[in-house]
């Protein structure tokens, strides 16, 4: 099984193809410039507090206001605020935490007016980008995400991916850990730090604390709706998220693209370096591995699976919505049960292909033809489990 990143530079930014088996599974525009991305974070100002919705709008510049919910501020945001205001008002308060006090949780029914006023300034990370007439949607629980572990500034607490299952290896982590984390920074450790030595993690840790440092440097003097730290470029956020060793190719059709993506290879996984590429053939990149073609005939409202069946896509306020319907292989075999089955286990791993192709998100519901027999459905739920465990997006699937 072949993965392959094909990355088209443009004049306002690089257009990502992520490739299996020669097949789009996803596609990515970055734009550049003042994009909100998930991850960034801001130096925002409380525009207006709601009692009602128990939330706050704050000003980042965007046209129109980021969404902050108390549930999104987590336990820790005063010890945020007293850093915040410390580091802006006293210059030569610390970068790191060490020796920092940290302020009691706040309560979990508690009330957003108790802790933001109206002009506040405020430090806060973009989990939701913005789209269609909303603005982005904001938390105060920051997050640094390398390749192997997520720094949580004002936290104390070790976690390790569930899908690290084996006990001795999530004790060997968790102590590696332990042993070389800051004081008052707490640690997520990702599922590509399995079977990793200290070496490793001790260079992704003091690559996020530079991070970290540099950012609370430029807060010192930073004016409202200034980004603090900002996540790194698309293609090099996807690398750092999925390269493994299944990686075949990156190619880049771009000279100084090319350099920048390198020189962050060798950074994060320098064995991986020999498998980029600068693309110089004579076609453009996307149509010489068959992209373009793909991105053409993926984005419909009908989307056709390859045995003849097809899916509708439709988009509401609320929800999305998929329906799977079976086409001309309705003629093509006597038994309906089968029938059936065979277009919705094709259709799981299309749908798959299409929530991670269209960066779906929220209510999804699919509305898989009806079967009778429940063997048949119980294959279905494991087929549909089985194709979304490549995506990096958090999701519930049920029945």
């Amino acid at each position: 099984m072949s993965n392959e990143l094909v990355i088209n530079s443009t004049r306002s930014g690089c257009r990502i193809a992520l490739l299996k088996d020669k097949r789009l599974v996803e596609y990515h525009e970055d734009a550049g410039g003042e994009s909100f991305n998930v991850g960034d974070i801001y130096l925002g100002t409380v525009k207006k507090v709601v009692a009602g919705l128990n939330a706050a709008f704050i000003d980042l510049g965007y046209e129109k206001d980021a969404f902050l919910h108390y549930h999104d501020l987590g336990p820790q945001v005063q010890s945020l605020n007293k850093f915040t205001k410390l580091v802006t008002t006293r210059k030569n308060t610390p970068t790191k935490l060490a020796g920092f006090k940290s302020e009691p949780d706040i309560h979990k029914l508690g009330k957003i007016a108790q802790v933001f006023s109206r002009n506040q300034k405020v430090l806060v990370q973009v989990v939701k980008e913005p789209i269609s007439t909303k603005g982005p949607r904001l938390s105060c629980e920051l997050s640094l995400a390398g390749r192997y572990i997520i720094l949580v500034p004002f936290s104390n607490s070790v976690n390790i991916s569930k899908k690290i299952s084996d006990s001795t290896e999530r004790k060997r982590l968790s102590r590696l850990i332990a042993a070389i984390k800051p004081e008052n920074f707490g640690v997520i450790i990702r599922t590509v730090a399995q079977g990793k030595d200290v070496r490793d993690l001790d260079q992704d840790m003091r690559n996020l604390m530079e991070g970290w440092e540099s950012g609370i440097k430029k807060l010192r003097t930073a004016k409202p709706r200034e980004k603090i730290i900002g996540e790194m470029n698309r293609a090099n956020s996807i690398l750092r998220d999925v390269l493994n060793e299944s990686f075949d190719s990156i190619e880049v059709d771009d000279k100084e693209l090319y350099g920048e993506i390198k020189t962050f290879i060798k950074k994060i996984a320098p064995d991986k370096e020999k498998i980029t590429k600068l693309f110089t053939g004579k076609a453009k990149i996307f149509e010489a591995h068959g992209v373009e073609k793909q991105i053409k005939t993926s984005f419909g409202k009908s989307v056709t699976i390859p045995s003849g069946g097809y899916l509708i896509i439709e988009h509401t306020e609320a929800m999305h919505v998929i329906d799977v319907n079976s086409g001309n292989k309705s003629n093509s075999q006597d038994n309906q049960e089968d029938t059936a089955l065979n277009v919705n286990m094709e259709a799981a791993g299309e749908i798959a292909r299409q929530l991670r192709l269209r960066d779906m998100g929220g209510i999804i519901t699919i509305d898989f033809i009806d079967m009778r027999k429940t063997e048949n459905k119980k294959k279905l739920y494991a087929r549909m489990k089985e194709v979304m465990k490549d995506d990096r997006s958090k999701h519930t699937i049920l029945p």
